[in-house]
């Protein structure tokens, strides 16, 4: 063009820009801006701006963008549109960084662009106040949304329904339903999902399943969530047949249950007190191909200490630990549990020392281990512990002493508290000679 004496046009460089960024070819389209801003004829518009942005955004470097959305706000003659707010939110929404999603809205919104904030922009804003724990701030963005003119979509709704229910609020999530159902939008699966998972977290187990049967009679695709959702309802109020019917069911209906459903159902079996069942499941996980998780190992241990099969929980322990799945800081707390409430808190410690070299050390698992053989009376035993803590040249946290002494006190072991209060057991130190030694938890009982 130049050649011919043809000088770019501004339009001619933002087509070369969106080729470029559409082409994945950004650090060129950077080239093409930066050579576009030394130009005073064809200096970069809110448009040049915005698909730079998108190049930005496409490539995750989403600080990039944000950069140049500040310069984009210090320009005299410019200002970011609702495309540059849009292509922001999108990209934070993502990645999961809620707040930044939710401060660009409200940017949106003290620059007076609220008649030209599109439909989609609130979808992101109240799926991000939604996921962020807040829905009636929200439930507020939609009703301003509504004043504005811009309908609402099954999206938003279903975000809104969702997080009342994750916060408990049954009569504002089912209202919003009932809104939701008058106003005519259509209900997808994943509204109805949404629905069910509510309606079993509140315990309204009947009106659950009735939504589900009314699903599959309107020809809604089921999916093995619905199943997963009602198997953990009905294992969470210990009906504990119709979630095993209900598991049975989703098999026959050719959906395959993952780990996460598996779990559910095993966990329910084992509060039941039906561990024998719920071993049985276990070993069909193993049979079908599903995976096996640490949560399996840790519900199934829990269970069989409660039941006082100490040696089946220590070799569920073993077959996790040779299978390679890394305990977690629960699923140690809970071995350990058991261990110290049968006596064998020696063990327990073993079986700690055996994790540090797989990298697995719960910081809190030797206060674990003292509070619950504080919580069963085996004060002795505590002692011994704690002491040995020392040994090994690890300090015993101050909480520990005031774990040690409320214990006691509630056991009615009243002056061996006070002793414990006015010692300087776990905190000072004696003399013997030129030797000096921590007080030692044992002499609480000499």
């Amino acid at each position: 063009m130049r050649l011919a004496g043809v000088e770019p046009s501004r339009l001619t460089y933002n087509c070369l820009l969106d080729g470029l960024v559409n082409a994945g070819l950004l650090d060129t389209a950077i080239n093409v801006f930066d050579a576009m801003s030394t130009e005073d004829r064809v200096r970069p518009d809110v448009v040049s701006y915005n698909i730079l942005i998108k190049g930005y955004c496409r490539a995750g470097r989403t600080q990039d963008g944000m950069s140049r959305l500040a310069d984009l706000r210090e320009q005299a003659e410019l200002a970011p549109d609702k495309v540059t707010y849009l292509t922001l939110m999108q990209r934070h929404y993502s990645e999961g960084t809620f707040p930044q999603c939710i401060a660009l809205f409200q940017e949106m919104e003290e620059r007076g662009m609220g008649k030209e904030i599109p439909q989609h922009a609130y979808v992101l804003v109240i799926g991000a106040l939604s996921k962020d724990g807040k829905p009636f701030e929200a439930l507020a963005v939609f009703e301003r949304m509504l004043k504005r003119g811009c309908p609402a979509n099954a999206a938003m709704y279903t975000a809104l329904i969702d997080s009342m229910g994750k916060l408990g609020r049954e009569k504002e999530a089912m209202a919003l339903f009932e809104r939701m159902k008058a106003s005519g939008i259509e209900l997808d699966a994943v509204t109805y999902g949404v629905i069910v998972n509510c309606l079993c977290r509140f315990g309204n187990m009947e009106e659950a399943l009735s939504c589900f049967r009314s699903c599959v009679e309107k020809g809604v695709a089921v999916n093995a969530i619905f199943y997963t959702s009602l198997i953990d309802g009905f294992g969470k109020t210990g009906m504990v047949d119709q979630a095993k019917e209900l598991f049975e069911e989703m098999i026959a209906k050719g959906f395959v249950p993952d780990s996460y459903c598996y779990n559910v159902l095993i966990d329910a079996l084992v509060k039941a007190g039906r561990t024998d069942i719920a071993c049985a499941f276990y070993e069909r996980m193993e049979d079908d191909g599903c995976d096996q998780t640490v949560y399996t190992y840790t519900i199934l241990i829990d269970g069989l200490f409660k039941e006082h099969k100490n040696e089946e929980a220590l070799k569920f322990w073993d077959s996790m630990i040779d299978k390679g799945i890394t305990p977690t800081a629960a699923a140690f707390r809970v071995l350990a549990n058991g261990l110290c409430l049968s006596g064998k808190f020696s063990r327990a410690w073993r079986i700690l020392d055996e994790l540090a070299p797989m990298g697995v050390i719960p910081e809190t698992a030797h206060e674990d281990m003292i509070n619950v053989l504080c919580k069963t009376g085996r004060f002795k035993q505590a002692c011994k512990l704690a002491d040995g803590i020392v040994q090994k040249g690890r300090e015993v946290p101050g909480r520990v002493r005031t774990m040690m002494i409320n214990a006691l006190r509630k056991a009615g072991n009243t002056d061996l508290a006070f002793k414990l209060v006015h010692s300087k057991i776990g905190i000072g130190y004696e003399r013997s000679g030129s030797i000096k030694r921590r007080v030692k938890f044992q002499s609480l009982f000499e």
